[in-house]
């Protein structure tokens, strides 16, 4: 008991008081505009606040119980802090340079991908990478026709609905959806792309902030009825094939052994990625990672030491990252200007539907519901990688990143294909 209560009193290991000490000195450098530009500064303004939040988000009754707890919070009250002004602008840039110039944000992905793929049970990865993207695309197909209908009955329109909501909501978020979407309904129907995009922002917006409360319930649906969840497990089968070696004991050398081989994977990806643009970086290295995985040509000892790596990196710096997320791409201006009833409907009809199709496509074919949901539903319709991260850190199932990669990557793809027809048959 006495060790519980000490842990309560404690924000990533440290005593509250020294705690607020600390934050008390990152706020006074930053209020007298001394903040440390590159990976310093946005280390101290990013982990600090990720660490009081998370703890915050945790402790509040209704958000840790219905809305994911820490992880929402880290999101939305640093973005918060940026509208309302209490961010110094060239911290906001520091930050918005360090997560997508500097790649941190690359760098924590290829963490997550490699040791979570690397990671996984062969038998498993086989099993389930072969059903995950048909429920995927049925769930979003099923999605996009529900909201069509709802858009007829709210007189917002059906076509309209599919491809001003729908649409720029499973893109695969900003960069990778909504700016080449906004380009192609351009061409295709002689606009502007800049008034094209302002309508798309918000859907896209108001979906990534709805699949992260979202996946905070589907949490707490699991707790509420554990048969339909396998607690970060996607398949439901678990015989006697798939279970695990003996881990190797905890090293900085095996860290060290994990980062370098997600770094080279992450390059192999880079590399098909400019010979074949059409697939995104993260998807060919899903790819990539996941055949090297099937052919069995990784050594184990190689295997667990990215599992290591990986595990350092979403234990440390998740927080981090959520709050880097809020700080650089959470606009609440745009997500309170879009508000009104009509269209919030539409966009909960799209991430309510994929989620329902895909909990019941995926326990068609093995999945457990809540899982599927998340993943081949949720993470269709937020913003991109960032987006994955966020749901999957609500949900508190981090070690699904690879499904939610291929959901967000792969579907995201070719829901840009599917655009390209669709603008000049329903427009």
């Amino acid at each position: 008991m006495e060790h519980a209560a000490a842990k309560r009193l404690e924000i990533m290991g440290i005593k509250i008081p020294v705690y607020a000490g600390i934050c008390a000195l990152v706020a006074g450098v930053m209020a007298m505009g001394w903040m440390p530009g590159g990976m310093l500064g946005a280390f101290a303004v990013m982990m600090v606040l990720g660490g009081l939040f998370h703890v915050t988000g945790n402790h509040l009754p209704i958000v840790k119980t219905y809305l994911g707890g820490g992880a929402i919070v880290c999101i939305f009250a640093s973005a918060g802090l940026v509208t309302a002004g209490l961010i110094p602008e060239a911290v906001v840039k520091n930050v918005d340079s360090f997560m997508n110039t500097t790649g941190f944000l690359n760098f924590y992905i290829a963490a997550l991908i490699t040791g979570s793929i690397l990671g996984m049970n062969r038998t498993l990865l086989l099993r389930a990478a072969v059903r995950f993207l048909p429920v995927a695309l049925c769930a979003m197909t099923f999605a996009i026709l529900l909201v069509g209908g709802a858009g007829m009955l709210l007189g917002y329109g059906f076509s309209e609905a599919i491809m001003y909501v729908a649409i720029p909501m499973m893109g695969g978020g900003m960069g990778a959806g909504v700016v080449p979407l906004s380009g192609m309904y351009a061409e295709a129907l002689g606009q502007d792309s800049a008034v094209i995009i302002s309508r798309m922002i918000p859907a896209s917006t108001l979906g990534n902030v709805t699949a992260i409360i979202g996946a905070g319930l589907l949490a707490r649906l699991g707790q509420a009825k554990p048969g339909l969840t396998g607690n970060g497990k996607l398949m439901r089968k678990n015989s006697e094939d798939m279970k695990e070696g003996k881990p190797l004991p905890t090293s900085v050398e095996m860290m060290g052994t994990g980062m370098i081989l997600s770094i080279s994977f992450y390059l192999l990806g880079t590399v098909l990625g400019k010979l074949v643009p059409a697939i995104h970086t993260y998807a060919w290295m899903i790819i990539m990672v996941a055949a090297a995985k099937a052919a069995g040509i990784v050594p184990e000892k190689f295997e667990q030491a990215a599992r290591q790596w990986s595990g350092f990196v979403m234990g440390n710096w998740t927080q981090a990252l959520l709050v880097g997320i809020g700080i650089s791409m959470i606009d609440l201006s745009a997500v309170a200007a879009a508000f009104s009833i009509q269209y919030l409907i539409l966009v909960l009809v799209v991430v309510g539907g994929v989620a329902l199709g895909a909990g019941i496509g995926g326990y068609l074919v093995g999945f457990y519901p809540i899982e599927s949901s998340i993943t081949a539903g949720l993470c269709t319709t937020n913003m991109g990688g960032t987006g994955d991260i966020a749901v999957l850190s609500a949900a508190g199932r981090m070690e699904l990143l690879p499904f939610a990669q291929i959901a967000t990557r792969i579907c995201g793809g070719l829901i840009l294909i599917v655009a390209s027809v669709l603008v000049k048959v329903l427009l």
